[in-house]
């Protein structure tokens, strides 16, 4: 279990990075490098914009609760 759970925490740690740099910023970011950039440009905020807020919101309720159960498994010696 505690493995697996170490697991999660670094997939979700990978996922993490990737779709914040995927997020449009001030200055476009990595999205406008796939086509993101001008597409959102013209049309305010995409379906696609709103899907990866959705994502990266689920991604880091996975990763903290990942870091709250391992720290369980550290205090209480499961």
């Amino acid at each position: 279990m505690y493995l697996a759970i170490q697991i999660v925490l670094v997939i979700t740690s990978v996922l993490m990075s990737l779709f914040v740099l995927l997020h449009k910023g001030k200055g476009g970011g990595l999205s406008s490098l796939f086509g993101g950039g001008m597409q959102s440009n013209l049309s305010g905020s995409t379906v696609v914009e709103k899907n990866l807020d959705y994502v990266t919101i689920i991604t880091a309720i996975l990763w903290l609760a990942s870091i709250v159960l391992l720290g369980l498994f550290q205090a209480f010696n499961w």
